[in-house]
């Protein structure tokens, strides 16, 4: 779902880990703040949504065992250590959501900006044309990429933001789309930018904040959105089922407030990851690491999925707490770890 798909999975993680040079430290799973009270048959579930897609040996054999629906509680004690990666640095958590946007298989009235396919000449990696560039000079008109036009150009960068989202169609249909490449410029966060020019102080934006504010300011709004270069382009997932998630990291459907989004430098995509999040509603939780996204970056960084449609994003944009993250590895990748 978010835009650095790809599996960075056991020997490959530790290396990752090995060259970022961070500090671990093997925990006991009596120091998981409320490990005892969550429901880990819930987490094991979702667990097996996508351990089958991890091609480590470790990771194999651990979903193997799973497959077979062990207490879920003494298989994650049994089988797993949980791993504080750079436990010195604070960890911040925020919330992410599928957006459910209006829009038209053709363009007319309200319905004048458009969500497009990939740009067959982009590769991954390189930079293309900034959203400035793409916006101001018309880029990509008359190239039939267009994919649905979507009738508020605030919602449009809102989901190049999340990633994937559903579209009510105006005949009456929908479709969901999700990410399939993006531009090869770095994210900005026009939150941020937006505390640099001092219009807000750092605990008053959200993303409902800043929609309103560039919605009040269209001149200044539009300039704003510039300030992120990065776009991002769709592709059609309608295939998955209505009742499903969106399609995460892993191509697999993710579950709310049970999946989320992680930086594969320091864990493993599939990984199941416990957080103890403070803030006004405290979280400890056990979760999955079935995503990722162009601004969660570290090992103490991580997007929550919250669901989809305008409750699940009023409940993620008021996100954004401190807390510790804490991994749970297979016990060699644990001490492997250690070791090195």
């Amino acid at each position: 779902m978010r835009w650095l798909a790809g599996l960075a999975l056991g020997a490959a993680m530790t290396a990752n880990i090995a060259q970022a040079d961070p500090s671990i430290e093997v925990l006991a799973f009596s120091d998981l703040k409320g490990w005892a009270d969550d429901d880990h048959q819930a987490a094991l579930n979702v667990f097996l949504d996508t351990c089958p897609d991890m091609n480590d040996p470790d990771w194999a054999s651990l979903c193997a065992l799973a497959t077979s629906q062990p207490d879920a509680r003494t298989f994650f004690e049994v089988f797993f250590r949980p791993v504080l990666i750079n436990g010195h640095e604070e960890a911040l958590f925020t919330g992410y959501y599928e957006p459910e946007l209006k829009g038209s298989r053709k363009r007319g009235g309200p319905y004048q900006h458009p969500l497009y396919r990939l740009p067959p000449e982009i590769e991954a990696g390189t930079p293309w044309a900034t959203r400035e560039e793409i916006e101001i000079e018309n880029l990509l008109d008359g190239r039939g990429l267009e994919i649905a036009y979507i009738d508020d150009p605030v919602d449009v960068f809102f989901l190049q933001v999340q990633g994937s989202g559903r579209v009510a169609l105006d005949d009456g249909d929908a479709l969901r789309v999700g990410y399939a490449g993006k531009n090869g410029q770095e994210y900005r966060s026009i939150g941020q930018e937006l505390i640099r020019r001092g219009v807000y102080e750092p605990h008053q934006v959200s993303a409902q904040v800043i929609k309103n504010w560039v919605r009040r300011n269209p001149e200044e709004g539009r300039a704003l959105l510039h300030h992120n270069p990065s776009y991002v382009f769709f592709r059609e997932v309608s295939e998955v089922p209505a009742h499903k998630g969106p399609l995460g990291a892993m191509n697999r459907s993710i579950t709310p407030m049970r999946s989320i989004a992680i930086d594969p430098a320091f864990t493993t995509l599939g990984a199941p990851v416990w957080i103890e999040k403070g803030g006004a509603e405290p979280l400890n939780r056990l979760m999955i690491a079935q995503d990722t996204g162009s601004a969660i970056k570290g090992a103490q960084r991580a997007d929550i999925y919250f669901g989809t449609g305008f409750e699940a994003g009023r409940e993620a944009g008021k996100i954004k707490d401190k807390g510790r993250i804490v991994v749970l590895l297979p016990i060699q990748t644990a001490y492997v770890l250690i070791e090195g």
